[in-house]
């Protein structure tokens, strides 16, 4: 079971000291009048990026890149219920309806309390977070859809040959939405981005995962690391973060340890920064592919993510894998 916990006073009040003190905006838009201490574009704060919006847009929706507002309402409206766990039938668990990238899979061990998933899709109603290619969809190669529908049937069915062979999610190292890169998750959707001269900080509230960037020109170095090596540079109003030399996927299907991720941090106004990324690999993918995705200002604190499934849950998940194996050597159910 995850669980959140409240983070130590002192944490808190250790990250907010390191918070710049952003330039008064004057007059103009934000992008060009929020700026920090040194000058330089500030997306410093504590956001939420829980949406309803889907990463892909779904089949139901291939000829709509929008929503109208009558559309969207009824759309949010079905979406609340569909998800809704408290009235999810604990035999067959979560129905799809058609929209695959939604679907939750069917363990009923978290009722809806446990969520906060959003209740809205984004302000301009699109109906994916994919806004590249313009069909909304994640350009998978043929081969790699045809493996990962038996991959990922194995996965979700607890099929391993070894802890390793699991997902980063179910040992706790990365989480699903705190990437990189961030995208919504089912909960714990929120990242407080802290910057000091010559650094900038992102701190994810799931699996309390915390980059320390570097704002420089210095190439990347080798080491390869779950989050892999991130440079960062500002362009114009926007902070942009490279990473590459990644140990091992990252928590997109379709990566791999070839992929390159650039972020895109934009000021809009004092209430949201937009995050873009953009991730490339030769691998899996046909071509680059881009999501946006909107950071809300929210109030704080941030929460510990306490993740329990790399300490105990894993030795059910294994051990319901082998249980599974003998069944079906031995013949029985």
């Amino acid at each position: 079971m995850t669980i959140r916990y409240l983070a130590t006073a002192v944490a808190i009040t250790a990250s907010a000291a390191l918070m710049p003190t952003a330039a008064v905006a004057q007059s103009g838009d934000a992008a060009a009048t929020m700026r920090t201490a040194d000058g330089y574009p500030d997306i410093s704060g504590l956001f939420t990026f829980r949406t309803l919006t889907p990463m892909e847009r779904p089949t139901s929706l291939a000829d709509k890149e929008a929503l109208s507002p009558e559309e969207a309402a009824q759309y949010e409206a079905s979406e609340r219920t569909r998800l809704n766990r408290d009235l999810f039938d604990p035999e067959t668990g979560a129905p799809s309806a058609g929209y695959q990238s939604r679907a939750e899979g069917g363990v009923l061990s978290y009722n809806e309390f446990w969520y906060e998933r959003g209740i809205e899709l984004t302000s301009d109603k699109r109906t994916s977070l994919v806004v590249d290619p313009p069909n909304g969809r994640i350009p998978y190669t043929e081969d790699f859809r045809a493996y990962n529908e038996i991959h990922g049937l194995n996965l979700r069915n607890g099929f391993a040959d070894h802890y390793t062979d699991r997902s980063l999610g179910d040992r706790c190292l990365m989480g699903s939405n705190a990437g990189p890169p961030m995208r919504p998750g089912s909960y714990n959707n929120n990242t407080l981005i802290l910057q000091a001269p010559g650094v900038v900080t992102i701190l994810n509230e799931h699996i309390h995962n915390t980059r320390v960037i570097p704002v420089t020109d210095r190439p990347h170095g080798t080491i390869r690391q779950w989050s892999g090596d991130s440079r960062a540079r500002y362009e114009g109003n926007s902070l942009i973060v490279e990473t590459r030399n990644f140990s091992r996927a990252t928590n997109f299907s379709g990566s791999s340890k070839d992929t390159i991720l650039v972020e895109r941090f934009t000021r809009l106004d004092p209430d949201t920064v937009m995050y873009e990324f953009t991730i490339e690999d030769p691998n899996n993918y046909t071509q680059p592919w881009t999501a946006a995705i909107p950071f809300r200002r929210t109030d704080g604190p941030l929460f510990e993510y306490a993740c329990h499934e790399g300490n105990y849950g894993m030795t059910g998940i294994m051990a319901g894998a082998r249980k599974l194996n003998t069944q079906a050597v031995e013949g029985t159910r």
